[in-house]
């Protein structure tokens, strides 16, 4: 049978000590209200940055976009490495041209864009070779901008609210991270001693406070694999982009007050599910908030694999399941285990492999 959809789900239980990952405008950690009570939070674009940092991290570095305001820069950089015999005032010259045909609006009276564009190397290398070699076709230029996206453009996607043709719609989604308990949200008081103060100043040089949280997250994403597939327009790429998608979402942290508080762990639980039908978040296994005097991990993960065995009374099973725990846990589960993270990728691109084969194009 002729498999035309199918999509990655990842389950993520984590623990994260006293942090501050992702503020609002007040400083706060961010909550959320979720089965009646108060929740820490964060937020999908917070974590997706982290994804897209450790991407360039692990990645060549010609596969990830450029999210900036200056394209123009970019492009006149990458005239430049391409034709050395061109003055700097030229290339610049021949990059606002370029944009400005392409369609991406510009800034009046200066070299930025009006927005934040998110564009892949590829495709600004091809923009400056075409300007170079005079291709003046707005339609030609175009297609550049819409080709050979850059994987995290494929993944998270891209809007131009100016000219809606320069859309990427997003191959992936995240969720936004939220405890599976109620949080309390606490102050640090601190106080900063001044080296230099005379002998007889007992007082702080300076006083402030911080405010923070601990909590055990639900993390999930998903990844629509027949639209990567469809975007890359080629299966190896398409499954080196998923197992490298997979290893971000486990290893990325966001960088929020990291420095302070040093929040550096990783995932006691990762769940990952390949299905037909539609993905499937299980947030709902920690709509009745976990209570524990005794930690919070072992009763969310094992709320998780309760929720994903009754899941299927709605959807159809997964095709392949497998985890990877940290804890000495006795799970009750369809899902396989898998001894670490390399043995996890490795099935992963086995299957991956043999199923897209059967993927319509």
């Amino acid at each position: 049978m002729n498999k035309d959809r199918l999509f990655l789900d990842l389950h993520v239980i984590q623990t994260v000590p006293p942090s501050n990952i992702n503020r609002d405008d007040t400083g706060s950690p961010k909550t959320a209200q979720y089965g009646g009570v108060s929740r820490a939070r964060v937020s999908s674009q917070s974590w997706k940055k982290a994804m897209r940092d450790y991407f360039l991290k692990n990645s060549a570095q010609e596969k990830i976009g450029i999210r900036t305001k200056e394209v123009v820069d970019f492009i006149k950089e990458k005239i430049l490495d391409i034709d050395e015999t061109i003055f700097t005032e030229e290339a610049e010259k021949l990059a606002i041209e370029v944009i400005k045909k392409v369609g991406i609006p510009l800034k009046d009276k200066t070299k930025q864009t009006k927005a934040m564009f998110f564009i892949g190397n590829v495709q600004a290398e091809k923009l400056a070779n075409a300007i170079i070699n005079g291709e003046k076709d707005e339609k030609k230029l175009k297609e550049i901008i819409k080709e050979s996206p850059a994987i995290d453009i494929a993944l998270f996607g891209r809007m131009v609210a100016d000219d809606p043709s320069l859309n990427e719609d997003a191959s992936s989604q995240v969720s936004h991270a939220i405890s599976t308990h109620a949080i309390q949200t606490e102050f640090d008081f601190f106080t900063a001693v001044d080296d230099r103060s005379p002998d007889d100043n007992a007082g702080a040089g300076m006083l402030g406070t911080i405010e923070y949280n601990s909590s055990t997250l639900y993390r999930y994403a998903n990844v629509a694999i027949h639209e990567l597939l469809h975007q890359l327009k080629d299966k190896e790429s398409t499954i080196n982009t998923l197992k490298l998608f997979i290893k971000a979402f486990t290893n990325s942290m966001p960088t929020g007050k990291v420095n302070s508080f040093a929040n550096q762990t990783l995932p006691q639980l990762l769940l990952l599910e390949i299905r037909e039908d539609r993905p499937v978040n299980l947030v709902n296994a920690f709509e009745n908030p976990v209570k524990s005097k005794e930690g919070y991990v072992s009763e969310s993960i094992k709320r998780l694999f309760e929720a994903e065995r009754k899941v299927n009374t709605f959807a159809e099973a997964p095709i392949r399941s497998y985890y990877v725990i940290a804890n000495d846990e006795n799970i009750d589960t369809f899902s396989l285990k898998q001894n670490n993270m390399k043995e996890l990728l490795d099935n992963v691109d086995g299957d991956l492999s043999k199923l897209l084969s059967e993927v319509g194009e």
